[in-house]
């Protein structure tokens, strides 16, 4: 033993060393473990929303982180200068590249927000950043438009005999020449007689299908779209008030069944003027949000209060936001065109976002009304690559390219930007400086060369009654290479040639306008059923009315009649003649009902019997 303790002796130093490391490791590892202010660190860049010195963020706002993991994250510290220390949940966003840190309790207006990490934070040096929380303001920025406004007109209104509960306002096409692109006409009516909601038509303005909406709601941006790898239609509904909308975006699928309904996060309410659904299932959403801004600087009041237009992507299925931009924190009110107010704590639209889509290279395409100009911005960091028109234009702009108020800003195929050239307008203040003396609207296909930038006429399309659309409206490329247009507070409805050559023309009964019009390919098969009336004639006869809400594929009609609901024959056959086909039949048998056929003879769906007037 005792020739063993000189070697205890010696080997003891670095026993001991290596049971302080193993210590050192385990409570590094209990801390990693259960104390949120440990961080953990990448070298990859990670984008945060709200951004590094955004000012004007919701109360409500959770604190999102893109580009890595979950899994590499770490644990983040938030603290509110008023409201102190902050715990929450680390939402994981579905795709796998980020989360959401979500607070328990909401931030106080007016604090600022600091957000302590370990990370790479795109626009800071350490990893930690700060925000700002907006004040809250004295007045809404929504405001009912006035009674005369919500009056309805003396257009005619559709009404079907197997279908009264369905009362849409009357459609007529009085254009129609070939080479049309081929698809539906999708419509949002509202405003004059009968019901208000999303509409589909064909070709010849027969109806396809109308969802009726009730109460005070209207429908906005009404289309076909696609929500994981499925074809679905969507549109936008709740109320609308005077430029703005508070409501959320509505999906559904082929057979009309409600998957989703998408409301903004953070606090806000979807504003009416875009519902874009994208390839990794998130939702870009627009808001309106009042903000208190000192706006002498642009004549306005000390305490005014900025509009400012907001664009948030939203995971359509948890509500957690991958991305929310703020023109306040990008767009100087200076760049408006719109007249500001002198009265104090009186709302002011400066901007009027009105669209936003994906460009080609993943970027974002966004309109602002009301500062005339179209703007690029960098999806991770909200950043403004470029403006294109307006103010503080980073293009030249050619001879009539320039354009004003416009809506719906977007990338063609052909690499062109395509808008809705309002031209001019009669229910906003006249800018203090023109930008155009036109006095009817266009569609218009812009040529930008962004490496020389340069923008110049590509073509135009104007309406032969040379129509001013005040507010609304839309231009879509379609991939035959036409444009359709919707005329907004106009009721038409137009298809161009690339020539500029009118196709097709439809309109709307007075007194009804539809925020944007579409075509697109669409084939619905409705979970329910058709539905038939039958009425005497004087000459023994009988009237089948029949019809089905959203079958969109049926070709021809047969009436089938018997003693029995299991011994029913076809008794005759007609094609289908619009929304409901009227068929005229002789029998002396107690039930009747019709059976839906395609162009291919295959039965798509019967009617329940119902009993004859004979029987």
């Amino acid at each position: 033993m005792a020739a063993q303790i000189p070697f205890v002796g010696r080997r003891w130093p670095l026993f001991a060393g290596v049971l302080v490391l193993i210590c050192v490791a385990v409570v590094a590892l209990a801390l990693a473990r259960g104390d949120e202010e440990v961080r953990a660190t990448t070298t990859v860049a990670v984008s945060a929303f709200p951004s590094p010195g955004d000012a004007v963020a919701s109360p409500k706002t959770q604190i999102s982180f893109r580009g890595v993991p979950r899994s590499e994250l770490g644990t983040v510290r938030v603290e509110g200068s008023d409201s102190g220390r902050h715990a929450g949940r680390m939402r994981e966003h579905p795709d796998g590249r980020g989360a959401s840190f979500v607070p328990d309790e909401a931030f106080e207006a007016g604090e600022e927000v600091k957000v302590d990490t370990g990370l790479t934070i795109r626009g800071t040096r350490e990893g930690d950043f700060s925000f700002t929380i907006a004040d809250t303001p004295a007045r809404s920025g929504f405001a009912v438009a006035p009674a005369n406004e919500l009056t309805k007109g003396d257009g005619e209104v559709q009404r079907f005999r197997s279908r009264p509960d369905l009362q849409p306002p009357a459609v007529e096409v009085a254009t129609r020449e070939p080479g049309t692109a081929r698809g539906r006409v999708f419509l949002a009516p509202k405003g004059g007689q009968g019901q208000d909601g999303p509409m589909m038509l064909d070709d010849r303005g027969e109806m396809l299908w109308f969802r009726p909406l009730s109460g005070t709601d209207q429908a906005a941006d009404f289309r076909a779209q696609r929500y994981q790898g499925q074809p679905v239609i969507t549109w936008w509904e709740g109320r609308i008030g005077i430029g703005q909308g508070l409501g959320e975006g509505v999906i559904l699928d082929r057979s009309y069944r409600e998957i989703q309904r998408v409301r903004s996060a953070n606090g806000y309410t979807a504003d009416l003027h875009e519902f874009v659904l994208t390839p990794r299932g998130t939702a870009l959403l627009t808001v309106y949000n009042p903000v208190p801004r000192d706006l002498s600087a642009v004549g306005g009041a000390e305490e005014g209060i900025a509009i400012e237009g907001v664009v948030q992507e939203v995971d359509v299925e948890t509500g957690l936001v991958l991305f929310e931009w703020h023109s306040l924190d990008h767009v100087k009110p200076e760049e408006s065109y719109y007249t500001v107010p002198r009265e104090e704590n009186r709302p002011w639209d400066y901007f009027h976002v009105n669209s936003v889509n994906v460009d080609t290279d993943g970027n974002l395409i966004v309109s602002a009304r009301h500062s005339f100009a179209v703007y690029k911005v960098d999806r991770t960091t909200g950043e403004v690559m470029w403006r294109l028109n307006g103010k503080r234009s980073d293009f030249k702009m050619g001879e009539g390219a320039a354009f004003a108020w416009q809506h719906d800003a977007r990338r063609a195929p052909n690499g062109a930007i395509t808008v809705f050239d309002n031209a001019d307008t009669r229910s906003a203040p006249r800018p203090a400086q023109a930008v155009t003396t036109a006095k009817e609207s266009r569609a218009l296909a812009l040529r930008i060369d962004e490496a020389a930038r340069t923008a110049t006429v590509e073509r135009t399309a104007t309406h032969p009654r040379a129509l001013l659309a005040d507010h609304q409206a839309n231009a879509q490329p379609l991939p035959n290479g036409d444009t359709f247009v919707g005329w907004g507070q106009q009721p038409w409805f137009s298809e161009f040639a690339p020539n500029g050559r009118m196709l097709f023309d439809g309109r709307m009964a007075e007194g009804n306008d539809s925020y944007r019009a579409y075509r697109f390919r669409w084939s619905g098969r409705p979970q329910t059923g058709p539905r038939l009336f039958v009425a005497s004639r004087t000459d023994g006869s009988i009237d089948v009315a029949a019809s089905w809400n959203g079958a969109t594929d049926v070709a021809r009609w047969v009436v089938l009649t018997g003693p029995s609901a299991g011994r029913l024959r076809p008794v005759t056959r007609a094609p289908r003649d619009g929304f409901e086909t009227t068929i005229s039949v002789r029998t002396r048998e107690p039930l009747i009902t019709v059976r839906a056929l395609d162009a291919h003879g295959t039965i798509l769906g019967t009617a329940a019997p119902i009993e004859t007037p004979a029987g």
